[in-house]
């Protein structure tokens, strides 16, 4: 049979066991071409399939429906669809057409941006990555996808859980890149800088043989957020950097670079005229915000100065070696800054002192030994997964008969377009 008709009725007959799934799946492929033939009547035979058991028919026969293109109206329908598909599949029936699966997920992001609704989709597509993965280390393709509603969304906090998961298994380069990319502007969102830092470095460093977009996009915020966090950055960058980064990366930059010049004077008046001599130039790249928190960050990091050489000092003091336009903002910032623990002081009220402290910290409260304790197990297990990753690749053939030539390169033409940008 081979009728649309026909094949929903294998689809029904054909989905409990594994073995007649694989059956199922030799047919399906078969009946691929013809599906997308006739795309645009399938949508009503996809009620009498049902997502819970007919998983694999229901992803053919959704993959062809949302092949082409969409209008706004369609999309609101389809959202629906995909939605309760994505809640109800298998994960045994969907891994068997992975390709498909992304293709039906990406369709899904892309619908729920055209109708200006990112929230409907976090959760669920939280859920087909559960589904698809095997395991919480394997990074898929549907990551950046996640990543990208959720900082559509705003929902950093969302995404952020994701970040936290050790990731040792990578399907394709470019999902690393935007995953990192995306992954880094989250943490931004979220004030996390040290993990946005680490997320930005890996994508900089990541072994490239062609310098891509996502990689430059990544460096300037690297640069911004290195500013903010510890006041300066390393013009140079590690030497187990990709030479393809080392030789490119500062001259597609060099606005940035610039700036450090500026913010390295402590000066705030010199910071902020480069700032608005370059405003389009920041704007363009959807950087200005993050730009302003670095004019900012300079007010820290001069009040951070002045611990390393008084030990006490007035807010008069402090406003006027700071350039600030008031005692009560002088004051303002310094309780902050002791509220994030980024300096540890104390301010009289009566004759407006402020008297700097050293750590109080003393790391043998139980709290600390168990912090210490989890991050010596984790570094532990991650010598081990290291260790027998590279067992396995010195006894991997395909690695062996490269060893002595380039070894195995990727496609990085989809990189030439730059990924997407927000305001942070």
């Amino acid at each position: 049979m081979n009728s649309v008709e026909g094949l929903v009725t294998q689809i029904q007959g054909l989905s409990s066991t594994a073995s007649d799934v694989l059956m199922l799946q030799n047919l399906l492929k078969q009946a691929n071409d013809s599906l997308h033939a006739e795309s645009t009547r399938l949508l009503p035979f996809l009620d009498q399939l049902d997502p819970s058991k007919h998983s694999l028919g229901y992803l053919y026969f959704l993959e062809a429906c949302t092949a082409g293109p969409i209008t706004k109206e369609q999309a609101s329908s389809y959202v629906l669809i995909i939605a309760r598909f994505l809640s109800s599949c298998v994960s045994e029936q969907i891994r068997l057409a992975s390709h498909k699966f992304i293709s039906v997920c990406k369709r899904f992001k892309d619908q729920l941006v055209l109708l200006g609704e990112p929230l409907r989709g976090v959760a669920l597509m939280l859920t087909a990555i559960r589904k698809f993965q095997s395991s919480t280390e394997h990074l898929t393709a549907l990551h950046p996808e996640f990543l990208l509603l959720c900082l559509l969304a705003k929902s950093y906090k969302t995404g952020h859980s994701v970040l936290e998961e050790d990731i040792f298994e990578v399907d394709q380069p470019k999902d690393l890149f935007l995953y990192c990319y995306y992954g880094g502007m989250i943490c931004i969102g979220q004030k996390h800088f040290q993990k946005a830092l680490e997320l930005l470095h890996n994508v900089v460093t990541a072994p490239m043989f062609a310098v891509n977009a996502i990689a430059v996009e990544a460096y300037k915020k690297y640069i911004l957020v290195s500013l903010i966090l510890h006041g300066q950055f390393s013009t140079s960058l590690p030497k187990y950097s990709s030479s393809a980064a080392q030789r490119n990366l500062r001259s597609l930059c060099q606005l940035y670079f610039d700036m450090e010049s500026s913010y390295s004077n402590g000066k705030i008046g010199d910071l902020e005229t480069y700032v608005q001599s370059n405003k389009e130039r920041f704007e363009h790249d959807n950087n200005l915000g993050l730009v302003k928190q670095v004019v900012s960050s300079l007010y820290k990091q001069n009040i951070q100065r002045l611990t390393q050489t008084y030990l006490t000092l007035s807010l008069q003091d402090i406003a006027n070696t700071v350039q600030l336009s008031s005692v009560r903002e002088a004051e303002m910032h310094v309780l902050q800054m002791i509220q994030d623990g980024e300096i540890y002081a104390t301010i009289n009220q009566k004759d407006g002192m402020v008297r700097f402290l050293e750590d109080p910290e003393q790391y043998k409260t139980i709290e600390m030994i168990e912090r210490i304790d989890s991050s010596i197990q984790r570094l532990m297990i991650l010598s081990k997964k290291i260790t027998l990753t590279d067992e396995l690749m010195s006894c991997d053939p395909s690695y062996l008969s490269k060893g002595c030539r380039e070894g195995q390169k990727f496609d990085f033409d989809d990189y030439d377009s730059v990924p997407q940008r927000f305001n942070v």
